[in-house]
């Protein structure tokens, strides 16, 4: 039989419920001894139910997806290496940066050195314990001659050593004051030193979850890691990731119980799901925003007159109104969002204007020439309507576009950055400098529209280094200028989240700044 410090150690360390814990100290008649602070309230007292089998009904897969994490592009396999895998770095519902395989760190006065220290004793799935040199090795594999897509958030690093086995001091090339949020890249997570190639497909790492079954864009299964460095983490037994591409589908699955929680709601039938007595529907207004990227590597979008033109046609009212049915606001043609510190709230917002569209058009010598635009719900879901809305406001001023329906599956890899203007959607990132850094600057890895400005790019290198916040301020509103009168990316609508789960999902503070909760659902929630 346990006694109460038996049991009080076991409740600590999150190995039984405040519920299980009641109990037990009750039917021992020893609940008078118990602290008040371990007891608690009695909703905390029910706290979490371990056990079960979370079921994802996940868009934005595809059949092609890898577990290489520089490749990581769709939110299913992100998903899967939030499961496997862990960064330095978290953010935060709020979106701070707070400590994960790194418990703490510190940065020289120029923010130019970075001094992580690492947690002790955590393992990866296959016992290896974690170390500075597999660090440095997952930070390498995203540096130099590489196609990941962190290539250039790390760019920056100059060098990076360890200093015995448990910390990691990374030298930039610049003062960067949001270098910890570069840590918590999903493309940048912790593996063990020497994994490459296949080896990637294993899913190895120190996460909540080790891998049991992995069938690209159709499914995943993982089991609980006993040996997690978070006590009392995952909730779940298991975690089941399904690729539900039809957002009717993922809808149909969630309401028939199929499915416990489902990304990417259609805003067209939210209400219903706000409604329904055994859904808990979930909008949350994070740095989600849609794009319509122009290669200026192809013509005419090399003509900045083209690009302006082709903004001005655009009714973002009525696509926030139509498509988005009110659950989002007015994009301004760059990709920062207004809760972030450094938006430029007074620059004037972009609206429909036949006048200006027609004027800048014309100027290029394009006012008859037919724009096609490539569209697939699989790039946001209404993106084909959103397409047709653009084809009406287009013909209204005298501007023909002709809508190219493409295939879901294959999408991204076939589509995007690959025909000349296409429909697209992103997440954003927690800071200015990141998103812009990774799709915008000349040396972006995913610079979807190959855009280049040389002032735009000085002014991104120079705010990052700027440790004076109102100096960086102006830079980043001059950035912001620059891209909304300059750029190849219209950006007509921020976008609130739109997620749903069953009734039995038990969760706190979701997060916005990725689908499922920053991708940590099935770490973080549980069944009531």
């Amino acid at each position: 039989m346990s006694t109460l410090k038996e049991l009080e150690k076991l409740l600590t360390r999150g190995k039984i419920t405040r519920r299980e814990f009641i109990t037990r100290v009750s039917a021992l008649g020893l609940a008078a001894a118990v602290s008040p602070a371990l007891l608690g309230t009695s909703a905390e007292a029910a706290g979490p139910k371990r056990g079960g089998r979370f079921r994802m009904g996940s868009a934005g897969g595809s059949t092609t997806d890898s577990m290489d994490p520089g490749t990581l592009s769709h939110t299913m396999p992100q998903t899967v290496n939030q499961c496997l895998r862990n960064m330095l770095v978290e953010v935060d519902y709020k979106g701070n940066a707070v400590p994960e395989l790194a418990e703490s760190w510190e940065a020289t006065a120029d923010a130019a050195k970075w001094t992580f220290k690492l947690r002790k004793g955590v393992e990866f799935h296959n016992g290896k314990t974690m170390d500075a040199e597999d660090v440095i090795y997952s930070f390498n594999l995203h540096r130099g001659e590489t196609k990941s897509a962190a290539k250039g958030v790390a760019e920056p690093i100059k060098d990076l050593k360890a200093d015995g086995k448990n910390t990691v001091v990374f030298t930039l090339a610049e003062g960067n004051a949001d270098f910890p949020y570069i840590a918590s890249d999903y493309h940048i997570p912790i593996v063990p030193k020497g994994v490459s190639g296949k080896e990637f497909e294993k899913g190895v790492g120190t996460g909540p979850f080790s891998m049991q079954a992995w069938e690209p864009g159709v499914r995943f299964l993982g089991k609980r890691n006993p040996n997690y460095f978070r006590e009392g983490r995952p909730y779940f037994d298991e975690v089941e990731l399904i690729g539900i591409a039809d957002t009717n589908a993922r809808t149909n699955a969630l309401m028939t119980g199929q499915v416990d929680v489902m990304n990417r709601c259609e805003p067209k039938t939210f209400n219903r799901l706000e409604k329904a007595p055994n859904i808990q529907a979930l909008k949350l207004e994070g740095s989600r925003h849609y794009t319509i990227p122009m290669l200026t590597t192809m013509k005419p979008y090399d003509n900045n007159d083209v690009r302006l033109g082709l903004k001005y046609i655009i009714d973002r009212e009525q696509m926030i109104k139509q498509v988005l049915r009110g659950y989002g606001y007015l994009g301004n043609d760059h990709p920062i969002p207004r809760n972030n510190k450094y938006f430029a709230k007074d620059l004037p917002q972009r609206r429909y204007d036949p006048d200006k569209a027609k004027f800048h058009l014309k100027k290029a010598g394009m006012l008859d020439h037919t724009f096609k635009l490539h569209a697939a719900d699989a790039a946001f879901p209404g993106a084909v309507d959103a397409s047709v809305l653009m084809q009406e406001s287009a013909s209204k001023a005298g501007v023909k576009i002709k809508v190219v329906r493409e295939p879901d599956d294959g999408y991204w890899e076939n589509v995007w950055i690959k025909k000349e203007w296409v429909q697209c959607y992103w997440s954003g990132r927690p800071t200015a400098d990141w998103m812009f850094s990774l799709a915008y600057t000349a040396t972006a890895s995913w610079n979807d529209t190959k855009w280049q400005n040389a002032k735009f790019n000085e002014l991104v290198t120079a705010a990052r280094a700027e440790l004076d916040d109102k100096k960086r301020r102006q830079m980043y509103v001059e950035c912001q200028k620059i891209v909304s009168d300059e750029g190849a990316t219209p950006v007509p609508a921020f976008a609130l989240q739109l997620s749903a789960a069953g009734k039995k999902c038990g969760f706190k503070n979701p997060a916005a700044n990725w689908e499922f909760d920053g991708f940590r659902a099935p770490e973080r929630w549980w069944f009531v």
